[in-house]
């Protein structure tokens, strides 16, 4: 731009020259204000189009998944780095050419139909295609997504795929956890299991050991009996006189112990067959309980559970039961035992300070539900407490007392059975309520 000359003398009005030169002047000003501007504008650009370049370029280079972006017509526009290190081919060599290219021949035409298809829906599929490597093809699952521009127009698509071999081995991982966390719950049932019989190892020691004295008692008897008809029998042998057996026989008083006889030989039958009931119940109360599901009596199994828990009992304790007299359900009947084994205990522990201990076992049917509430006279679960029952580990009894465990596996295992475990709001003390679907079959 040339630079304006100043008015000669001369020219017309020095006035008005001068205006005009002003004018002049304040344009070239604006204008070169206007160039700075936009040159500093035009840099900022330039600086995030570029920080946007490293970014995108970043981002290709750190995804280990294949990503291919195709245009309409098919053709690659960019690849992750990750496509280049599978295929040994440069960025360069790879751009321009046709997506499908990179692929098994024989999954090609599957491979096009797909890209058509995803393009006309406007919507991702999935299938599997072999990508051609030096070692060969290697399965991949592609996801084709479309792409569309500012128009809202279909501007080609975005193939994203992991190794089948990679997620087949994330799928077995997966699965081996799962494995791994079936056991682990289990483990921790039969621990709980195991705790709660270390608990109840006392009473159950009372409990052999009465019927089992009895059972002794009345063995020694018969011991005293056999010896005495023993010696009468070799008087018989020896072909004693008659009158020195009936004295014999009085001395040994031989009529009173043969009525004596039959009740001992009862009375150790009673005893056994007590101490066979006792191991019965324990066995059953120790199964494990992870076999298949089956249809039991939710009453009869809380009789036994309950009854169990209250041999271990350091006092009396009044218990209630009211309500149905059978529950038809289907699940595991080790596991629910198990689940009434706890509330029961919970129960007794609340009631171990209070002055007249009661427990009250209600079961009902609502709906299509076998209800069995287990409810204390104690102190109750203290509002600020609530959230936190089911939570692991944790416990308000005294350190060695409780393992934190009972509750939230209970609640698993009522999940487990399409019920669920619920503390109650009723009444005084706590009542927890077990909910467990009706066994439709036994009713």
């Amino acid at each position: 731009m040339a630079k304006p000359q100043a008015p000669r003398e001369g020219d017309g009005d020095p006035v008005w020259a001068d205006s005009v030169w002003l004018d002049v002047m304040s344009a070239v000003d604006r204008t070169y204000a206007d160039l700075v501007d936009y040159q500093e504008r035009l840099e900022r650009q330039n600086a995030e189009l570029e920080s946007l370049r490293s970014f995108h370029a970043s981002v290709l280079a750190s995804v280990s998944d294949i990503l291919i972006v195709v245009s309409r017509a098919g053709l690659i526009e960019e690849v992750s780095a990750s496509v280049s290190a599978r295929t040994r081919l440069p960025r360069a060599a790879l751009c321009g050419r046709p997506a499908s290219d990179l692929f098994a021949e024989a999954d090609r035409p599957a491979l096009q139909e797909a890209m058509r298809r995803a393009t006309d829906a406007r919507s991702a599929l999935t299938l599997e295609a072999g990508l051609e490597t030096p070692e060969g093809p290697s399965a991949v699952e592609l996801s084709l997504s479309p792409r569309f521009d500012e128009r809202g127009r279909a501007a080609g698509l975005v193939l994203t795929g992991r190794s089948v071999a990679e997620l087949r081995q994330a799928y077995a991982e997966l699965a081996e956890s799962h494995d791994e966390l079936k056991a682990a719950q289990a483990l921790l049932v039969r621990n709980e299991k195991l705790a709660s019989l270390g608990r109840l190892l006392a009473g159950v020691a009372h409990e052999l050991n009465n019927p089992i004295s009895f059972v002794y008692a009345n063995a020694h008897a018969l011991g005293r009996y056999a010896t005495k008809f023993e010696q009468y029998f070799e008087q018989v042998q020896a072909s004693a006189p008659r009158e020195a057996l009936i004295r014999l026989r009085e001395e040994l008083k031989l009529d009173r112990e043969v009525r004596n006889l039959r009740d001992a030989v009862q009375g150790a039958r009673d005893g056994a067959e007590r101490v066979r009931d006792i191991v019965e119940d324990l066995r059953r109360l120790s199964s494990e309980g992870s076999g298949e599901m089956e249809g039991f009596d939710l009453v009869a199994v809380a009789q036994v559970a309950t009854a169990w828990v209250l041999r271990g009992a350091r006092r009396p304790v009044a218990v209630e039961v009211t309500g149905e007299a059978h529950l038809p359900v289907r699940g595991r009947p080790g596991h629910v035992q198990q689940v009434v084994m706890n509330l029961v205990q919970n129960a007794l522990d609340a009631v171990e300070e209070v002055p007249e201990p009661r427990i009250a076992i209600d079961h009902r049917i609502e709906g299509d539900h076998a209800v069995l509430t287990v409810r204390d006279t104690g102190p109750g679960v203290p509002e600020a407490l609530v959230q936190a029952i089911f939570d692991p580990f944790f416990t308000t009894k005294p350190v060695g007392r409780g393992t934190g465990l009972g509750l939230p596996i209970s609640h698993k295992i009522a999940e487990e059975h399409g019920g669920r475990l619920v503390l109650g709001k009723e009444g005084p003390g706590a009542a927890f309520r077990l909910e467990l679907p009706l066994d439709r079959e036994m009713r």
